[in-house]
């Protein structure tokens, strides 16, 4: 049995996309997964690059509606936030009877500083969600 995973934060720019990427690719063959957000944005050009230097390929991934997702009528095992502390009041609630579940993690896009800073920030946020993916992983 496939096991359906939806990552849902903001605007799936950034923590959702790498951890549909991760799921896709850990969890082959056992998971299907999507990802989405409330206020779908612009993909984060600066997670696509941290995403390359491990050999996941971003670039061509559109950010997704999680009301698109919701009216299309799909239904999920798992729906899975990834909102930071200080987005966790907008972070979205996919309605339905699902197993929920939150994971903290800072927002790529908030951070401020230079370009080298951005990067390092980044990586350590992916690094964070591989983690996790991995933990989940080996726990479903």
């Amino acid at each position: 049995m496939v096991i359906k995973v939806l990552f849902i934060c903001v605007h799936n720019s950034a923590r959702s996309q790498m951890a549909e990427a991760f799921l896709n690719r850990v969890g082959e063959g056992k998971f299907f997964t999507e990802s989405a957000g409330i206020e779908p944005g612009v993909l984060n050009q600066t997670v696509v690059k941290v995403m390359a230097e491990i050999g996941y390929d971003l670039s061509k991934n559109k950010t997704k509606s999680v009301f698109d997702i919701h009216k299309s009528g799909r239904t999920y095992d798992y729906v899975i936030t990834v909102c930071d502390p200080e987005a966790a009041e907008k972070c979205p609630v996919f309605p339905g009877k699902v197993n929920r579940l939150h994971w903290e993690f800072r927002d790529p896009s908030s951070f401020k500083g230079t370009e080298l800073e951005k990067l390092e920030f980044t990586r350590k946020v992916r690094d964070q969600i591989k983690e996790k993916i991995e933990e989940f992983v080996n726990i479903i």
